[in-house]
Formats: C-alpha cells, structure tokens, sequence
C-alpha cells in the first residue's frame, strides 16, 4: 500500500506594511486577504491503538498527529514532537518491569535482511522498576509506585531528531537531514518509520509490544526569487524573461538540436534554454522555463517552435544499493540500482516577453509539479534526484538520435520560499494540451 502523507499548508509570517524603495528593493504592496487573514491551526488528529490482554484492555496509546484523518498513518512534520498519551490497565501478576518508547527509521531496499539498513533509533525509558531509570512524570498515582497496579497514565511528548549520521557511500560518516517517508508500489526500495511501546515483564511472563509506522515530512524551503519575479507574482504580472531579469533565471548551455526531415534533409536548430533561479521548487507549485530557439530554414524553424513540438521533462532518479534485488534490470549496476522515470512535461506557449522574428522563437513554458512529488534526498545509500531533461523535438516526418540534448539537476522542496507565492501563467488552451 502506498503511504502518502499528507501535505500541509503553510502562510507567509512577513508582516505586512511599507518597506523602504530603492533601486534594489521592491516598492511597497497590499497584500491579498487570503494572506492576510490569521492562521487557523487545526486539531490534531487522534490515532488510538489497543492491546487487550484476557479480554480486557490492557495498553492503550492515543497519538496526535497532523494527519488528515484518523484512519490515515500518524504524519510528523519537521520540529513537532511526537504527542500522545499512553494507559496502562495493570493487575495482580502483570509483573511490569519496564515501559520503554522507541522510534525507529530504517532504509529497506529488499527483502534480503542483509539490505535494512537502520538510521535512526530513539529510546525513551516512561516508567522502571529500578529507581535508578529516570522516569515520565504521571499525573496518575498508580504510575508513581515501584509496582504498577491499577490505571497508569504518562503523558507523551517525544522530539524527532532533524539530523542523523551514518556512513556515506565511501564509508565516511556524514550527517543527513532526516529524509521524508517513501513506501511506492513499484519501487523495491522504501524508507520507513515506526514509534512502539514496549512492556518487559517478569521471567515467566512474555513481553508486550504496540506499535505503528508513521509518516515524517522534513521542511526544505527555496531561497528567495530575484526581486523582479516577486514583483511580478505580487502584481500578478508577466514574468521578466532572462533577458530582463538575468538574476531571476540561469541560462543553460547552448546545444543544437540535428534532425533527418523526410529521411533526407538534414536541419539543425541551435536551442537555448533558460530555468527560473535558484534551481530549487516547491512542490504542488510550477517550474518557470525559457526557450529561445535559432535557426536558417524559416519553415523548419516554425514547425520545431510549436509548443506541442518542444520535449521538456522532468526526470526522477531513485539509486539505491541492493544485495537481494536481483529482478530489478532497469539500469541495475552490480549491487547500484537506478530507476529512472519521467514525472511531468513542460507547458509552452508563444513568448509574451519577445517577439519572435526571422531566424528566430521564442517560447516560454512551466512544468507542473505535483504536490505528491518527494522531495529530494540523499541518506547514506539511497537518493532521490530530479532532472529536467530537454528531448529531441517531435517534429512530424523527422527522425533524430535518441538520447537526450540537454540534462540540468534541480531540487524539490517541501515549503515555500519567504515571500509571494508563484502561480500559473499557462494559458487554459495551451495548458490543456500537457
């Protein structure tokens, strides 16, 4: 089963008023009332799991968490605690020792045991027999004894770390952030949480144990747009191209675009292709691009500026180790697995910055990316990479090489940069044809 978590929503905490003009700073604004209105944070939402013991319940866990539903996995954003409230229904011979909580992440990349790998574990001792193991302070005065009897009660509030270390690919340690849950259908790789209780007993009673996964969802955020593109997502004006807004935009390296039209007449159009700076996007937003394309033959040169012509793609690449993984064949190298898929394609429309003229077009375009989209990660033996890869143009009657004209790494981001929101700016009849 997939698990998703779920996204959440995040506003703006710059207030509102004038800011000082001067050549390189934007000119005061309104900001729209939807900014504007206060936050309203929302409930969280109770996750409740039981363990019952000769038919009565015996351990009860209540977490709280910023998932949407209850019947959704307990989701964990970067900086919140784990929240919960744990019960205890203890009688005569239980025989508790210790209750101890746990949080555990693991990169599973098979199901060869040998490819689990554990990144994280956190224990937090709630309750001891011995009086030399700290304990949770209980509002309940059963839980305060050194034999637990009765109804037991601990409030929980666990910290999540936000970084971890762990040997990197050369075998150096190296510290990470801690990565986002993945768990895809299709993909034999998976990164994974777990947060469980457990209950030691006595020499002639057997354990407890209750638990659960959960998601976690880490805050990585764009660094600011050139102050032209903000003005512009303010106003809800056209975007300044490149050549208006050079610091707003990185301009790729240029690369010529061969092609055979009707199996005997060689073209080639020089490309140059342009991405919104800095090379970093927000999932569930938009991935402004520039194309600006050159060419001698007038009638080719129109058919390659067609925007349902122009192949811009985005690109994932997932690389894991794997010992067990012996099925997998796409792009498997020894024991390096990479998987490779495209997960969306760009949006063109004729330049409303530049008119196109002889030898010359101009297109701009956006590629649209998905809130389910993971961001990017990197974990000791597993990553998760985007690219956005220019194609050969696909041009009626032609036939070109294969392999790809252009390929430039970006990042996906799970917040938004500081200031106004990107939107879309593809037109409805364009946008259609994606």
């Amino acid at each position: 089963m997939d698990v998703a978590p779920p996204r959440y929503r995040r506003f703006s905490t710059a207030r509102p008023g004038p800011v000082p003009r001067s050549g390189d700073e934007l000119p005061p604004y309104t900001r729209r009332n939807t900014l504007a209105q206060p936050i309203v944070h929302r409930e969280p939402t109770e996750h409740v799991y039981v363990l019952t013991d000769k038919n009565r319940p015996f351990v009860t866990l209540k977490l709280y968490s910023s998932a949407k539903s209850s019947s959704s996995l307990p989701t964990f954003f970067e900086k919140e605690n784990i929240n919960g409230v744990l019960e205890v229904n203890a009688e005569r011979g239980d025989s508790i020792s210790s209750i101890t909580a746990t949080i555990t992440g693991r990169i599973i990349t098979s199901a060869n045991p040998l490819d689990s790998v554990e990144f994280l574990k956190h224990s937090l001792p709630i309750w001891s027999k011995s009086p030399n193991i700290p304990r949770i302070p209980s509002p309940t005065e059963a839980a305060s004894q050194s034999k637990l009897l009765g109804r037991c009660e601990w409030p929980l509030s666990i910290p999540l770390p936000r970084t971890v270390t762990l040997p990197n690919e050369a075998g150096s340690l190296q510290t990470y952030p801690l990565p986002e849950t993945f768990l895809e259908r299709h993909t034999p790789a998976s990164i994974q949480y777990e947060f469980s209780i457990h209950i030691s007993r006595g020499m002639l009673r057997s354990d407890n144990e209750i638990k659960t996964a959960f998601g976690y969802v880490p805050s990585t955020r764009p660094g600011q747009s050139s102050l032209l593109r903000q003005l512009a997502y303010q106003q809800n004006a056209p975007l300044p191209g490149p050549s208006c807004d050079p610091e707003g935009w990185k301009s790729l390296r240029p690369v010529t675009a061969r092609t055979l039209m009707f199996r005997s007449r060689k073209v080639e159009v020089q490309c140059l292709l342009s991405l919104a700076n800095p090379l970093v996007y927000t999932r569930g937003t938009i991935l402004p691009c520039c194309l600006s394309l050159q060419g001698a033959d007038e009638d080719m040169l129109h058919l390659f500026a067609s925007p349902s012509a122009v192949n811009l793609k985005l690109q994932r690449r997932i690389r894991f180790f794997s010992k067990g993984t012996t099925s997998f064949t796409e792009n498997s190298f020894g024991p390096w697995v990479e998987k490779v898929e495209d997960v969306s394609t760009a949006t063109w429309w004729p330049s409303t910055n530049l008119s196109s003229h002889r030898g010359s077009r101009h297109l701009e375009g956006e590629i649209k990316l998905s809130k389910d989209l993971r961001p990017t990660t990197a974990i000791g033996h597993f990553s998760i990479s985007y690219h956005v890869v220019l194609c050969p143009f696909d041009v009626l009657h032609s036939s070109s090489e294969g392999r790809s004209l252009l390929s430039e790494p970006v990042e996906i981001a799970t917040m938004h940069a500081h200031g106004p929101r990107p939107h879309t700016y593809s037109p409805p009849n364009y946008a259609s044809l994606s």
